[in-house]
């Protein structure tokens, strides 16, 4: 229904609540000798680029109102090169709720949109969570179009796409689904983008964390099925292996997919370092995380089992404390988590003060009156250095869970107990996937030639396929050379 400007203008105001909202700006002006009026929201927009545009506007010539004239005045009057039409104002409300501005002539139909957007936005720093010794210092921020250009920067592909998806019936946020056409598995794009669209729902409003949990399903499982990075070089590496990028705007991170349990594992470090050390780093931090998962439950068990070879008999205090041993361990563990969620919640200028009274005072403090013993002490704090070395907090966190689920195996149902939790954590990684990928791989399946890769961290030139896990289209990294296999 063709509506004049007037009743455009009654129809915006009593829709976005004009002169209730203090940031709904309506600037009335002449165009073309014609009644216009822009409309946009305060503080979304360039000041200097609108001033701009409304000097040309202002200065237009008499024209015919007609749709043409609109185009017209598109593509030969305004000096800005973001603009599009809207064909009806629902189309044009959501498009200004975006950032963009509008462009309202009396007379015409359609109505302008001008995306002069300036979004408030950090520098782009170093990734606190996923730091290296050498390598770029660029990290993901909350607005989407610019981690996209932190990918392109580095990928100059043609075939690099970005598809633009909206989620959320209020909130409308932005998720940019990407990949490499002639790489990515067309299924596996079709996939993350059906079950993008299919979610129904008001707002996102955690961003890529609410989205996760949609389109994964992640719900009594704590295993993350999803790598998040910060890093747009990780991001790029994983695009040209054949993964798809989710960017949610307002977030700081990129999603993943597929993801196995060795991406969690790996870390950017060890591709800035030579491939002996970059390997030696690896299977430090996977013991680590074996560490983590084992150490504190197995410990236990023999600490509290009679009859020890000799070999094995330092292993337990030598002095129990007041407290029974499994109660110790298990206060360790509760005391370790506060600290850490105090820590976060703590001014940086007092955390260290912090961490301070509660690792070494408090510490030495219960050792000191009997209520611990030395040893619990030591082998919590070792198994929290190992935790801190998993790259991933939401893969320390899942391990975290599944110790304490060995560790009350040990305590109520001691080596049966030990061994059938341990039964049910490999069953659940075992039985766990990532959009159909299992998250074994390639252990389970077993595929040789990628498990090496995953074991050893090799040189770049050796590296000529990419992994078969997303089943890419385009196979070949590189043409093979006399020192490629």
């Amino acid at each position: 229904m063709k509506m004049n400007l007037d009743e455009k203008l009654s129809q915006l105001e009593a829709r976005l609540g004009y002169e209730v909202t203090f940031d709904l700006v309506f600037r009335k002006l002449k165009v073309a000798h014609k009644r216009a009026a822009l409309v946009f929201l305060d503080g979304f927009v360039n000041d200097v680029a609108t001033i701009h545009i409304m000097r040309a506007l202002q200065a237009m010539p008499r024209i015919g109102i007609t749709q043409g004239a609109l185009d017209q005045l598109l593509q030969e009057y305004i000096p800005f090169f973001e603009v599009s039409v809207a064909d009806s104002l629902d189309a044009a409300i959501d498009e200004l709720l975006s950032g963009t501005m509008l462009l309202l002539i009396d007379g015409i139909k359609d109505i302008a949109v001008l995306d002069v957007r300036q979004y408030v936005t950090r520098g782009s720093e170093e990734p606190t969570l996923e730091k290296v010794t050498r390598g770029s210092r660029d990290g993901f921020v909350e607005t989407a179009l610019f981690n996209v250009n932190l990918i392109r920067r580095r990928i100059r592909d043609p075939n690099l796409r970005f598809e633009a998806l909206k989620v959320g019936r209020r909130s409308k946020t932005d998720v940019l689904v990407g990949y490499i056409k002639d790489i990515a598995d067309p299924s596996l794009v079709q996939e993350v983008k059906s079950r993008i669209e299919a979610i129904d729902r008001d707002a996102i409003p955690m961003g890529g964390k609410n989205l996760e949990e949609y389109i994964l399903g992640t719900v009594f499982n704590p295993l993350p099925v999803t790598r998040y990075t910060e890093r747009p070089d990780v991001a790029a590496a994983h695009l040209l292996e054949g993964h798809i990028t989710i960017i949610v705007d307002t977030t700081p991170f990129v999603l993943l997919v597929p993801a196995t349990v060795w991406h969690f594992t790996q870390h950017a470090e060890e591709y800035f370092q030579t491939p002996p050390v970059g390997t030696y780093l690896r299977w430090v931090r996977s013991l680590g995380i074996f560490g983590s998962l084992f150490l504190l439950p197995l410990w236990y068990q023999l600490a509290v089992s009679a009859n020890l070879p000799e070999w094995l008999a330092f292993i337990g205090p030598k002095e129990p404390g007041r407290l029974a041993l499994w109660f110790q361990l298990l206060l360790l563990e509760f005391g370790l988590d506060l600290i850490r969620m105090a820590l976060i919640h703590t001014p940086d200028s007092l955390a260290t003060s912090l961490g301070l009274v509660g690792a070494i005072i408090l510490g030495d403090l219960a050792v000191s009156v009997g209520l611990f013993t030395g040893e619990a002490i030591l082998y919590t704090a070792i198994v929290a250095i190992c935790g801190f070395a998993t790259p991933s907090i939401e893969f320390g966190n899942a391990i975290r869970l599944f110790r304490y689920l060995l560790f009350f195996g040990a305590v109520f149902f001691g080596w049966w107990g030990l061994g059938g939790a341990i039964i049910i954590t490999l069953l659940t990684f075992g039985l766990t996937k990532s959009f159909g990928i299992p998250y074994m791989w390639p252990l389970l399946p077993f595929d040789g030639p990628a498990l090496l890769r995953v074991i050893f961290r090799y040189p770049i030139p050796q590296v000529t396929v990419r992994p078969r896990l997303t089943k890419p289209q385009d196979i070949r990294a590189q043409k093979r050379n006399k020192g490629g296999r």
